[in-house]
């Protein structure tokens, strides 16, 4: 879509139609030679009926089912969740047929081309070179903070935007009789940017403080998680070693975290101090041994410094958040053609939210390489969302009122998309919450579709970069990974340009193709993976960490 339009048709077996723009009501459409008069304003995003729908019609967008008529819809009407519901076909695994052999897109632009990373003892290869101070229960959530305000500012780690409000100047002008409207008119921001390496590690992106409400209490399996959950954060290659802090009695057991670790690293080089309260003589006592561990451990980790690594060694996360009714037809096809882009020259990818894959099933499935994996993703997703419907809160109830608003009525619209983002490639692995990527290619993890409990499981499982396209805006971030937020549109990438990175409004302007931005992509990633582009999540220290608990979230 190089030429600017006002409607598109996604599939060529699509019965509705995508507004790229306004539309008014009695406007006609003139589309590959059939005439369209609108039965009602269209806005932007939204679609409607390209043929006459009956009561009960099946809709279709993207070449998939994703809703049914529940009343009559004349050609030219609004689809709106006035007229359909959420409908999907079923799936099912077969035995795995012989493939067309998979073809990669041109690879030439980046054959030769490498990012400078931090090469791990694993063979691995990190973006960042962190050191964690983790919790393994809630009630070390104060040391933690402890350590941070102990730490941040006496080892230069604090924050490298400068964000200040003057409030005296409007102390001032209340002062001076300045009226309430003078007063709201005045600008009291004052921000710099620093992008400047640490004057006493240099080496050391940062050093990253997590805080969760786990540990203890609620559900053993809980407990497992969040260890498993954990000891991914240190066995990532954007980390260079960790600092735990544990009170004792709590469920998660340090036992269970080394376990864990030993089982995703059974070579781990990496330092990692584990400290017991309990085992102390007081609190000041742990957090000085605490501060003492973790300077040591900084010391070590500074003499590793960034060298070239292959672009096989990017292990990319493909997330969506806020999504709006061009998600599925810029950034997230985008994603896909960046995702192709890694796994042609041996990389990783990930696809994550599985409530947010519902309807698209037995094309996932028939991507999987292996049955084993076909059936493990049906089996995932169909206990999933039985848990969800068990609770009242089935997949089919994914949509937010924001989704809802900007175009995506069902959640199997909402998903048909958001599968863009996983491009062609087949599927090398199925991965459940907490299990690492250790093949090359395009993986699926599950995560719920939560933002950032779905963000932090793609850093536990091993992402070193993680992509994030958003059509309503979020200032999402993770603490060890970049996070690269992806505009849909240009009007939102002008707006909230202070929390978004890249911009793919230019193909719905007929500006680019997805393959020219999704290689403009690409080298925006290499640059970020090297350390010369700081993202804008972790400009403004948007560290969000939540794991998740296994009971419910869609």
């Amino acid at each position: 879509m190089k030429s600017y339009q006002k409607i598109l048709q996604i599939h060529p077996n699509d019965n509705i139609l995508v507004a790229l723009t306004d539309l008014k009501k009695g406007e006609q459409i003139l589309f590959e030679d059939r005439l369209y008069v609108l039965q009602n304003d269209i806005a932007a995003k939204h679609k409607f009926a390209k043929i006459d729908f009956v009561k009960g019609a099946s809709i279709f967008m993207y070449g998939v089912l994703v809703g049914k008529a529940t009343k009559e819809i004349l050609k030219g009407g609004l689809i709106s969740t006035s007229n359909i519901i959420h409908d999907t076909e079923a799936y099912s695994v077969q035995e795995v047929a012989a493939k067309t052999p998979w073809v990669a897109p041109d690879l030439s632009r980046f054959q030769n081309k490498s990012f400078d990373g931090y090469h791990r003892a694993d063979g691995s290869v990190g973006t960042e070179n962190n050191w964690l101070i983790i919790p393994l229960v809630f009630c070390q959530n104060r040391n933690v903070e402890v350590l941070k305000e102990t730490l941040v500012e006496k080892l230069g780690f604090g924050k490298k935007r400068h964000l200040e409000f003057n409030v005296d100047k409007l102390i001032d002008a209340y002062k001076a009789g300045d009226s309430s409207a003078s007063i709201l008119g005045k600008s009291i921001i004052e921000e710099t940017d620093e992008l400047t390496k640490n004057p006493l590690f240099p080496n050391v992106d940062g050093v990253r403080f997590l805080t969760h409400d786990g540990g203890c209490g609620g559900a053993a399996s809980d407990a497992i998680a969040l260890c498993n959950l954990l000891a991914g954060y240190i066995n990532n290659p954007n980390v260079a070693g960790a600092t735990v802090l544990s009170l004792g009695c709590q469920h998660a057991q340090a036992s269970i975290l080394e376990n864990a670790l030993a089982k995703m690293a059974p070579n781990n080089q990496k330092p990692v101090y584990i400290l017991e309260q309990q085992q102390s003589n007081s609190e000041k006592e742990l957090i000085a041994e605490a501060v003492k561990k973790t300077f040591v451990g900084l010391i070590e980790v500074n003499k590793i410094e960034r060298q070239p690594a292959p672009l096989s060694k990017l292990v990319i996360g493909l997330e969506c958040g806020g999504s709006d009714g061009f998600s599925g037809i810029s950034a997230n096809p985008t994603l896909g053609y960046v995702s192709d882009l890694v796994v042609g020259l041996g990389g990783a990818t990930v696809l994550s939210e599985f409530p947010e894959l519902h309807g698209v099933e037995q094309e996932l499935i028939n991507r999987c390489e292996d049955r084993n994996n076909a059936k493990k993703f049906a089996h995932i997703m169909s206990t999933y969302n039985e848990k969800a419907e068990a609770l009242g809160a089935a997949f089919s109830m994914n949509p937010s009122p924001g989704n809802i608003k900007d175009g995506l009525i069902t959640d199997a619209i909402k998903s048909s998309g958001a599968a863009k983002k996983g491009g062609t490639s087949p599927i090398k692995d199925v991965l459940d919450y907490t299990e690492q990527v250790v093949r090359p290619g395009l993986n699926l993890l599950c995560t719920p579709g939560n933002d950032v409990e779905s963000t932090t499981g793609l850093a536990g499982s091993g992402a070193n970069v993680i992509l994030f396209t958003t059509g309503l805006g979020t200032p999402t971030g993770n603490p060890i990974c970049p996070v690269v937020k992806v505009a849909t549109n240009t009007k939102l990438f002008n707006k909230m340009n202070d929390i978004i990175d890249f911009n793919t409004g230019t193909i719905i302007e007929g500006k680019t193709t997805i393959e020219e931005t999704g290689e403009a992509l690409l080298d925006f990633v290499i640059r970020v993976a090297s350390g010369e582009i700081q993202t804008k999540a972790r400009k403004l220290m948007q560290d969000d960490f939540i794991p998740w608990k296994r009971g419910m979230s869609l």
